[in-house]
């Protein structure tokens, strides 16, 4: 959007990324749950990976605000220093403006 596609593409990259990985995380966690049930099979550490992910999500929004917050700024700057153009008075077919 706004032409970034560089930002646009990372931050998609980004997003997903971290999302796959919390997913990872997720049906690691359910897995070794579902074999404790069925089974006494140790629990093995997969934290890091849901960590990680979230990180690398919460990174690619604040990525985003970042650049919001820079496409604002940089449309404000485009805006021309002045009053506001104001519309002419129209008038009726005599010439004289319209009565109020």
């Amino acid at each position: 959007m706004a032409g970034r596609w560089v930002a646009g593409i990372g931050q998609l990259l980004l997003a997903v990324a971290g999302f796959v990985m919390v997913v990872v995380w997720f049906f690691e966690v359910m897995l070794q749950y579902y074999s404790q049930i069925t089974d006494s099979a140790p629990a093995r550490p997969a934290g890091w990976i849901g960590e990680i992910g979230a990180i690398l999500f919460v990174a690619s929004w604040f990525w985003s605000l970042v650049t919001s917050i820079s496409l604002v700024r940089q449309a404000q700057a485009g805006k021309p220093a002045g009053p506001e153009p104001v519309a002419p008075q129209t008038t009726d077919l005599s010439g004289q403006p319209p009565k109020l």
